[in-house]
């Protein structure tokens, strides 16, 4: 029989537990992600004039919210439930909300269109929480956390995306975006070429292609709800799944936006959308009829509000995460990442918010993330270092060359358009054929054992 006194059992094993590398790893993770969110807080404040990420988070409980990815992360905390507390969380969720549309109504508040409702699912989520820390405990408590932290992480990831892209459009005063035009036309200028296109298609192809660009998130969902549907029976996550791909994706991708500087053919070529730039700003307009001319790039400057956003194209990349993981799922969902990542690109090169050589950045780039993510699963295997080592290689080449290289790339396109192409494809046959081997084989079926006939 152990001596010590229970005070001392407990203060051990926390000792213990603490010392364990999976528990440092969680904890200093924990302590980077909050300096992170406070370092953007700061720089939100300072050099956009806003309230940053956790702000507006905190903001949400009382004051009228966007009722989309609240209840999309809402959605995904609730893999982890049984049906019964599914449905005790959604109830809650939607009678807050009653209550509080009654409340604004009855006070005659205004709030911003299409942001009537959504505290509901905020307050569910934090409720549950605060459930999994008073009346839970070991492996449930723990799970249950997770889930929480996966809804909420969806919903700041999207609040820390939006306080990046004022960022950027504050502290970069000039964009690049004469560089990558002229570059661009090694693949033809395909934005110039994919906007005429949807102007002939009419308007019922355009307002598809616009819902699929708009509404990724509700994809990525879909794709993510599927893949975790076993976390409530088997009562454990996935080793890896799409939430964790997206989520390194936003936050790495807007690092690249502050290093090279685009706004879109439609801002520096044309007249602007969604209510930022103009002609005023534009190099020329031009877009999308009339290809730009191949002249010496220079930086030009822009409003300081259009998000310098586009390389690399952070829709594609997300996209192409969507398609692969939609890979192993039902005939159904196949379809639908391969059309999701389809109209993605059209989308993207047809509305003109990308170039060409946008895209292929964005698929490398989304490649090497999700090759990265899925090689420190492995334990750092050295065929998923090696993959990631290139993917990375490749993307800064890529990046280089837009720079330094785009009269090169002009002068010769049947040289640099089918390279830059190949870079492209040869990062996706590394990816099929690095991981491969690791996906999980499925057992064959046997057939039945012939059973002897009766006399």
């Amino acid at each position: 029989m152990d001596s010590r006194t229970p005070s001392r059992i407990s203060r051990t094993f926390t000792f213990a537990t603490w010392r364990k590398p999976r528990v440092i790893l969680w904890a200093t993770a924990g302590v980077v992600a909050l300096g992170f969110l406070i370092a953007l807080e700061i720089a939100s404040r300072r050099y956009a004039g806003v309230p940053g990420p956790m702000t507006v988070q905190a903001r949400e409980v009382i004051f009228a919210p966007k009722p989309g990815p609240l209840y999309g992360g809402l959605a995904l905390m609730m893999v982890v439930l049984t049906w019964r507390q599914r449905f005790i969380a959604a109830g809650v969720a939607v009678g807050v909300d009653v209550v509080f549309v009654l409340v604004r109504w009855a006070a005659d508040v205004e709030v911003p269109e299409g942001q009537f409702f959504g505290n509901g699912a905020l307050w569910a989520m934090l409720g549950c929480g605060v459930f999994a820390v008073t009346r839970r405990t070991g492996p449930e408590r723990v799970l249950l956390l997770k889930g929480v932290g996966l809804g909420l992480l969806l919903v700041t990831g999207r609040k820390i995306g939006d306080s990046w892209l004022l960022i950027t459009a504050k502290t970069r005063p000039t964009v690049l975006d004469p560089y990558v035009a002229v570059a661009d036309h090694a693949l033809g200028n395909p934005s110039w070429v994919a906007g005429r296109m949807l102007k002939a298609i009419g308007p019922v192809g355009t307002h598809v292609l616009d819902l699929v660009y708009a509404q990724l998130a509700v994809g990525a969902v879909a794709v993510a709800l599927y893949q975790l549907r076993n976390v409530a029976a088997e009562r454990r996550f996935p080793r890896h799944h799409l939430v964790r791909t997206f989520l390194v994706i936003g936050l790495l991708g807007p690092a690249i936006y502050m290093i090279f500087p685009v706004v879109g053919p439609i801002f520096a070529y044309g007249p602007g959308t969604s209510g930022t730039g103009g002609v005023q700003w534009a190099v020329t307009d031009l877009w999308p009829h009339t290809p730009p001319p191949v002249t010496a790039p220079h930086p030009v400057p822009y409003d300081g509000i259009t998000p310098r956003n586009c390389m690399p194209s952070l829709h594609t990349a997300w996209a192409t995460a969507i398609f692969i993981h939609s890979r192993r799922g039902h005939k159904v969902l196949r379809f639908a990442g391969a059309f999701w990542l389809t109209a993605t690109l059209g989308a993207t090169l047809g509305f003109g918010y990308h170039y060409g050589v946008d895209l292929i950045a964005g698929v490398v780039f989304a490649l090497t993330v999700e090759a990265a993510l899925r090689t420190f699963d492995r334990g750092w295997e050295r065929s998923g270092v090696l993959l990631v080592a290139y993917g990375t290689a490749v993307f800064a080449a890529l990046l280089v060359a837009y720079r330094c290289l785009p009269m090169e790339m002009a002068a010769h396109p049947w040289v640099f358009g089918p390279l830059a192409v190949l870079s492209m494809v040869s990062v996706i046959f590394g990816y099929v054929r690095t991981t491969k081997p690791w996906e999980p084989k499925t057992a064959p079926v046997l057939p039945p054992e012939p059973q002897p006939a009766l006399v």
